[in-house]
């Protein structure tokens, strides 16, 4: 009898996922929840995202920049952690902190349009809808990390947002910038 060898897992470049966490592509939410090497990848959409803002809003100056990126890596794991212990200890999810981490990471990814910010007219409105677009990736995020349903991802996810904007509300005091809820 023929023994067959375990097939490799294909696995998507970095900007398809990108681009699958940008549309909702629930198997690329779980490609890298499955991947640890992904949490670099996620880091990086972090990064990007928090660059993107931060040319989105020179405005701030060379402090809003390093604010956003501070605040961007520690809401990041803020969020997620907090995501992890609400979504495991009080809704009975199954994930790991690594596999919030690299979801929600990656859910980030619609963040990098906040560099159009720059554009005439396009300000607050494109913020608005980049913004409500990362609500909807981040709740398919935490859904599909936890294995539960999109109720319970809703209640963890706005349990996880307030840990996140108090750490960013604390980076922003104690580099010396006003704490804006809009930019």
């Amino acid at each position: 009898m023929e023994q067959r060898q375990p097939t490799a897992i294909a696995r998507s470049s970095f900007v398809q996922r990108v681009l699958g966490a940008a549309t909702f592509r629930i198997r690329i939410y779980e490609e890298v929840e499955h991947d640890q090497g992904a949490t670099a990848q996620a880091a990086l959409v972090v990064g990007l995202v928090a660059l993107a803002a931060a040319v989105g809003g020179l405005e701030m100056g060379p402090g809003g920049l390093v604010a956003g990126v501070l605040s961007a890596y520690l809401g990041w794991a803020l969020w997620s952690g907090t995501c992890y212990l609400v979504g495991v200890q009080l809704f009975d999810g199954t994930a790991d902190w690594g596999e919030l981490l690299r979801t929600v990471g990656f859910a980030q990814a619609p963040g990098v349009l906040l560099v159009l910010r720059l554009l005439p007219g396009a300000g607050l409105p494109l913020y608005l809808a980049v913004l409500l677009w990362m609500i909807a990736t981040v709740l398919v995020a935490i859904r599909q990390a936890l294995d539960f349903s999109t109720g319970r991802a809703l209640a963890t996810a706005l349990a996880g947002f307030v840990p996140y904007m108090l750490g960013t509300l604390l980076i922003e005091l104690l580099l010396g910038i006003t704490p804006t809820l809009l930019p």
